[in-house]
């Protein structure tokens, strides 16, 4: 085969058409593609690029998976939080309606005279109590009250009003002439009243000092109840102006030279009421001077006694008056009042026994210890007793027909609170179904209310995750929140221990809710994040895009110039073969 040549126009035609050809390939592969850097032929710098941006928005997709799963799980947790917080709602409700019942068992029993009280006392077994009881009631008197006074009885003295009288001559003005500056002070129920007197008063008559004297006084609360003047001595008289008993007007911190002068060496009367007054336990008792013998005033005493129905009287003790009980419902004796020294403290007098009335009874166990665990009221002069417990009340001291005899044993039961003991009951079933709950709250193979850690990684280092636990590592049950594990009915006995289980389920109540706002705030975060790494992933896909994507539309462009030109290039191939042809025809 020999060697061909061609013509230099046909070559250059050749060549051209060659370059075009390779071109349009370029641009068909882009155009199919949609790529204007395929390999790293291409564009080394942006083909490496845009592989690290696409690898790395790869694993940030990969994280997004576990992203995904962690917000289930954390609102797997809140849906039993959310359970949660409903059943503690359950139970504290039934806690409420516990404390508000009060439908407990009573009955009545009579009361017999004090020779039939055998043993003295009724006993409760069982109910708050327990099992070994502890509760008793004594049904006598261990003593009664009584007062007697510090010394023999002595009439009261006659009634007088507090003076105070001195003994200066106040006649002429001269009388003070050299009495000098200073004060009178003058004192009354422990108020002071003060006349002041200057040298420029050395004029001053008797009738002037008593003006002085007077207005000091009326400048004063004494004002009223002092009155100043002159006796027929021309003394200076201070006078009182009601009978107050023990009541005295004396002189405090004069000035020496001027109550000498004013009142030389005053002599003082004591005031007086003449009566003795006291009161016992309230009732007031009024002796006067007629009352001049003990006899007579413990007759008077009675009288006054008697007439206010008061549970006392007065004896005769060795001279002396002495306050006692005159009833078993007689109480603490108290004695009051302006007189009340004629008597000593109240005390307990042993040689007095008396049988206790129901009301004795009723207030004795309600202001007692025994007051938590039962209520005694009056039941129309029967003694009526509450239980207040779930459990059954024994009463020892009560016959089988409810009387009461302080010695009949076995004979007396009074029922527990049923619908107490029954919310009880309910209690201990919303305790399980709170744990049950917990239990229940997990997903794919985590439970975070069962003390498991969530841990969710962000970004494709490892450097920027969260974990995610409850407080300590701890259970949510009713364990951890500090619940009885089981209730029993005698805890709902009494509405302090209800309160105090109701403040442990408010605590517990605080705990999930609090524990329900940290998962909160933690799904927020992983939720933010989860946002972050989408937007993330979009930077980076289409940085890398940018650094790799052809242009369409310039690419379909270029295809249309490249198809002219082969098409013109092929032309020119043409008409130079055509002119080969001429040179050819020519030679024949």
């Amino acid at each position: 085969m020999s060697e061909i040549n061609l013509t230099k126009a046909v070559r250059q035609n050749l060549l051209s058409l060659q370059n075009t050809a390779k071109m349009m390939a370029t641009t068909q592969n882009r155009l199919a593609t949609g790529n204007k850097v395929n390999t790293a032929l291409d564009n080394p710098s942006n083909f490496f690029t845009a592989s690290s941006l696409n690898s790395r928005a790869s694993e940030l997709d990969a994280l997004l998976d576990s992203m995904n799963n962690g917000i289930k799980t954390i609102e797997a947790a809140d849906n039993g939080l959310t359970s949660i917080t409903k059943t503690l709602e359950s139970m504290q409700s039934t806690l409420r309606q516990a404390r508000q019942d009060k439908t407990f068992e009573t009955a009545s029993y009579s009361l017999g005279t004090a020779t039939d009280y055998a043993n003295d006392q009724l006993s409760f077994t069982g109910g708050a109590f327990g099992a070994s009881g502890g509760g008793t009631v004594k049904l006598m008197t261990d003593s009664a009250q009584a007062a007697t006074g510090a010394a023999a009885y002595a009439a009261p003295t006659a009634a007088a009003n507090a003076s105070l009288t001195g003994t200066a001559s106040l006649a002429s003005a001269s009388d003070f002439s050299s009495a000098g500056a200073g004060d009178l002070k003058l004192t009354y129920g422990g108020v002071t009243a003060t006349a002041t007197f200057t040298t420029g008063d050395t004029a001053l008559t008797g009738a002037q000092i008593v003006t002085r004297v007077q207005a000091a006084i009326d400048a004063t609360s004494l004002q009223g109840k002092l009155t100043a003047s002159l006796d027929s001595s021309n003394n200076l008289v201070v006078k009182a102006n009601d009978q107050d008993d023990g009541k005295a007007v004396t002189t405090v911190g004069s000035t020496a030279a001027t109550l000498t002068k004013v009142m030389g060496s005053p002599a003082s009367v004591t005031g007086s009421d003449g009566k003795f007054t006291f009161s016992v336990n309230g009732v007031e008792v009024n002796l006067t001077t007629a009352d001049n013998t003990a006899a007579k005033a413990i007759a008077t005493i009675n009288t006054q006694l008697g007439n206010a129905g008061s549970k006392f009287k007065a004896v005769e003790d060795s001279g002396k008056l002495k306050i006692v009980a005159n009833d078993s419902t007689a109480g603490a004796l108290k004695i009051t009042g302006t007189d009340a020294s004629l008597f000593g403290a109240a005390t307990d007098d042993t040689s007095i026994h008396l049988a206790k009335s129901t009301d004795q009874l009723v207030n004795e166990i309600n202001n007692s210890t025994l007051g938590s665990k039962i209520k005694a009221s009056n039941d129309n002069g029967k003694l009526r007793i509450q239980n207040l417990s779930t459990q059954s009340l024994a009463v020892d001291g009560v016959s089988s027909s409810g009387m009461i005899d302080g010695t009949s044993a076995g004979a007396a039961t009074i029922g527990g609170n049923t619908v107490r003991s029954g919310l009880a009951d309910q209690f201990n079933v919303l305790r399980d179904q709170l744990d049950k709950l917990a239990d229940d709250a997990s997903f794919n193979g985590i439970n975070l209310l069962r003390g498991d850690k969530l841990k969710i990684t962000f970004n494709e280092t490892g450097t920027s995750s969260i974990d995610i636990q409850v407080a300590g590592g701890k259970s949510v049950d009713t364990t951890e929140l500090g619940l009885p594990t089981t209730l029993e009915a005698k805890s709902l006995d009494s509405d302090d221990s209800i309160d105090t289980l109701l403040g442990s389920v408010k605590t517990a109540l605080n705990g999930v809710r609090s524990q329900a706002s940290t998962f909160g705030s933690n799904l927020s975060v992983v939720e933010n994040r989860q946002n972050f790494t989408k937007n993330m992933m979009n930077t980076l896909q289409t940085g890398a895009s940018n650094l790799t994507l052809a242009d369409m539309n310039e690419e379909a462009a270029n295809m249309v110039a490249l198809q002219t030109r082969q098409s013109l290039a092929t032309s020119s191939l043409s008409m130079a073969n055509q002119a080969d042809q001429n040179v050819l025809q020519l030679l024949r």
